[in-house]
């Protein structure tokens, strides 16, 4: 990789880093996404199924619907999309349906992820389509968030259950 091809993808990944970080203000899993043609980003997107009541509104998929729009066609040849984490089997065949040039991740997702992780579905030769892919840019950040937003999930859930056991502590019993 060139160290200009780095620069760029230090650049938009810390893009969809900032998405990432609009998740977790609306309680969803920080993840995030950008998609970039020809050097500017025309679609931005981050987690949303909880809000969207949608298994599908993953960042990716809410990027990829975005630039669709504004590109007024669902192929995105030439694009590259930015994550901060490894897309799914999902996302990632969303992205092979779009045509996408190159996909760039931060993070690994030793339990979903389709780009090496548990399978590399870019690498399956049969399909009429290949996407370059590029992991690990920024994967200490945006692996640290996912852990962050996690811990602070399982905090917040133990006080829950301290406040509510103390409430039942101190209810009085009818005479």
């Amino acid at each position: 990789m060139s160290s200009d091809l780095g620069m760029q993808d230090l650049e938009f990944m810390r893009l969809a880093y900032e998405q990432a970080q609009l998740a977790w203000a609306e309680g969803e899993v920080p993840v995030g996404a950008v998609l970039v043609r020809d050097g500017e980003v025309i679609a931005r997107g981050y987690n949303r199924p909880i809000s969207r009541h949608d298994p599908t509104a993953h960042a990716e998929i809410m990027a990829l619907r975005a630039a669709a729009e504004t590109l007024g066609n669902y192929r995105l040849p030439g694009c590259e999309l930015y994550v901060t984490l490894e897309p799914c089997i999902m996302c990632a065949g969303a992205m092979i349906h779009a045509r996408l040039a190159r996909v760039v991740f931060g993070a690994s997702d030793p339990k979903t992820g389709a780009c090496g992780s548990v399978l590399n579905i870019f690498e399956q030769e049969k399909l009429n389509h290949h996407t370059q892919l590029n992991g690990g840019v920024m994967a200490k950040e945006c692996g640290a968030l996912l852990k962050d937003f996690f811990s602070s999930r399982r905090k917040s859930a133990a006080q829950m259950k301290l406040l509510a056991r103390a409430d039942l502590d101190l209810k009085i019993p009818p005479i």
